[in-house]
């Protein structure tokens, strides 16, 4: 179900954890008041840039002023400590996940008053429902990540193995190419990655956070959840998969020399394999990601952000307008194509399917119609909890330490729950055991 009544639970939890609301804004204006309102923007990414500069070159009397907080965890950190400080800008990216945690911290402003039919349409309902809690507007999203498999078409087909549709089908994938190559693995299994663990588990139908009137429910260690651990557990004690992490040195030599034959992740992976592996440009492939169950293809979101007003601004129509705009409009998706992101409105992936296939796989002439196949099948009414933050780091730590000495994976979720509920509860939520 989606998180509705969050605000009502933020306000008993604020009370709870003493944040402090920030009211005096940070963006400007001339000193002769006749000058063009400025607005601050934080946000990363190469796209950003970009956006500014168009956005600043067709509305004089706003102009925005970009700097790189950083991304994720970090930037969100800091929109934290700015609101309490006073010091926080009008406009930040946020990623979907850690959004709610920007409303109980009173950042993310209600914005729903500033917010035009017009914009709501140009995006589908599962993409604006993560930006949206109890019918209140918080943000507008930006890019999304819809899961899917990057593979080495090159390799597979050399080795014989076809692409799998169904989880039932990558593990036999994983055996085979063991049994082809014992120097290769189909893919890795990263014990810290806490996107596409819950990603895989939202796809077998978890619910990691829910919450009924004031009252949230934490399912991290649910039945799908636990399925999810088996299965990844299975291939690796039979060493199928190869486990450590992602983007290593190690992890980049094994790619680069055609050991390691897909990643699991979202439509973002081409331009980061492209990225450590530029020579391997026309031997990767883009395909859904495999299926738990033949025929169902909704997969869940790995990544992705949206653009918030924040509540210390003083100019919240400017500020949302802006959001709006390059967001929504067909100069701001042209932006986030030409650098590599993929939109999160219908305009910006429509026009993706006019662009040329990412580099890594100029030969896969129907990427962007895939991927936009991909976009439409994802699932809605994801929602996430106050304290992903929390959730994230207990993960990181419980998976590993269950790697490292061989327990189970499905312990790891365990502890994961107990430690988001023990940090709710000490919060100040009502969380039904």
């Amino acid at each position: 179900m989606r998180t509705t009544k969050l605000v009502a639970v933020a306000t008993a939890a604020l009370t709870c954890v003493a944040l402090a609301a920030c009211s005096s804004g940070s963006g400007d204006e001339a000193a002769d008041g006749d000058g063009p309102i400025t607005l601050d923007y934080w946000a990363w990414g190469t796209s950003q840039p970009g956006l500014v500069e168009a956005w600043n070159a067709a509305n004089p009397d706003v102009q925005v002023r970009h700097t790189d907080a950083g991304g994720g965890t970090d930037s969100s950190a800091k929109l934290l400590t700015a609101t309490r400080a006073d010091e926080a800008p009008d406009v930040a990216v946020v990623e979907y996940n850690t959004l709610p945690a920007m409303i109980v911290g009173d950042v993310a402003a209600d914005i729903t008053e500033q917010v035009d039919e017009e914009t709501k349409g140009a995006f589908t309902d599962a993409v604006w429902g993560l930006t949206t809690f109890n019918d209140a507007i918080y943000g507008i999203p930006q890019d999304v990540g819809p899961m899917a498999l990057v593979y080495n078409e090159a390799r597979l087909a050399e080795l014989g193995v076809a692409v799998p549709t169904t989880w039932a089908e990558f593990a036999d994938a994983a055996a085979a190419v063991r049994a082809a190559d014992p120097d290769t693995y189909l893919a890795t299994f990263a014990p810290g990655e806490f996107g596409f663990f819950s990603g895989m588990a939202q796809q077998a139908g978890a619910e990691w956070w829910s919450v009924d009137g004031e009252t949230w429910t934490v399912g991290i260690d649910d039945e799908p959840s636990r399925a999810v651990a088996d299965y990844w557990q299975d291939l690796v004690d039979r060493d199928l998969v190869k486990v450590e992490s992602l983007l290593t040195p190690e992890w980049n030599a094994q790619l680069n020399a055609g050991n390691i034959l897909s990643w699991p992740s979202a439509l973002w992976a081409p331009g980061v394999i492209y990225g450590v592996a530029p020579d391997m440009a026309g031997q990767w492939a883009l395909a859904k990601l495999p299926q738990w169950e033949a025929g169902d293809d909704r997969v869940a979101f790995q990544g992705g952000s949206a653009v918030v007003v924040t509540t210390s601004s003083e100019h919240p129509a400017e500020a949302a307008r802006f959001a709006a705009w390059i967001n929504s409009s067909e100069e701001g998706a042209a932006i986030q194509i030409e650098t590599g992101q993929y939109p999160a409105s219908l305009t910006g992936q429509e026009l993706a399917t006019q662009s040329e296939p990412p580099v890594l796989m100029p030969q896969q002439t129907d990427f962007w119609t895939l991927a936009a196949e991909i976009a439409g099948s994802t699932l809605p009414d994801i929602s996430w909890g106050p304290n992903v933050n929390v959730a994230s780091s207990a993960f990181q730590d419980a998976m590993q330490a269950a790697a490292d000495s061989g327990t189970p994976f499905r312990d790891a979720l365990a502890t994961t729950q107990e430690t988001v509920v023990e940090d709710m509860t000490t919060t100040g939520f009502d969380v039904q055991e």
